[in-house]
């Protein structure tokens, strides 16, 4: 079973070092970043609005939770958006390379 792991962050060089992190310890396959996203959320009783990066990681079951740990030790904010989607189905042929780089 493979999964994606969803963050955003503030900045596009924070996303890429948090992209290259994940990469480089083969916890996930690939990471795919969407550079600007404008984003309304309720923080602390106050209604903000910013723009982020969305990183969207693809990965096995298994590293899921290293995952998780690893951009949280990376991220910029005191509570990081990460969250865990499971992929239920798509190519085969890229659901084995997403196990293959991540084993």
């Amino acid at each position: 079973m493979v999964a994606i792991v969803y963050t955003t962050i503030d900045n596009i060089t924070d996303a890429k070092k948090i992209a290259h992190i994940l990469v480089e310890e083969k916890l996930v396959a690939c990471v795919n970043i969407i550079p600007k996203i404008e984003s309304v959320y309720r923080w602390k009783g106050k209604i903000e609005e910013d723009q982020e990066c969305v990183l969207v990681s693809k990965t096995n079951d298994k590293n899921v939770k290293k995952t998780i740990q690893r951009i949280k030790e990376n991220h910029t904010y005191d509570l990081p958006d990460i969250i865990v989607m499971p992929i239920i189905g798509g190519l085969k042929e890229y659901l084995d390379y997403i196990v293959d780089e991540t084993t």
